[in-house]
């Protein structure tokens, strides 16, 4: 696993994490909650990593 998905994973796990804190989200449906959250946070690191490629600022790291 490369660095990008594991960070992605551990921003998903803190973001799941907080929403059972604050009671937006239960214990009990956790994986169904972590796998939309991961498949966002996923996204929006791709759509950054695309903006900054195309940019010509340099690549994505």
């Amino acid at each position: 696993m490369d660095k990008i998905q594991k960070q992605a994973l551990q921003v998903a796990k803190e973001i799941v994490v907080k929403f059972i804190e604050i009671g937006r989200i239960s214990p009990s449906n956790f994986s169904e909650h972590f796998n939309a959250i991961h498949a966002d946070v996923v996204a929006s690191i791709v759509e950054q990593e695309n903006k900054f490629s195309a940019d010509g600022k340099g690549e994505a790291q």
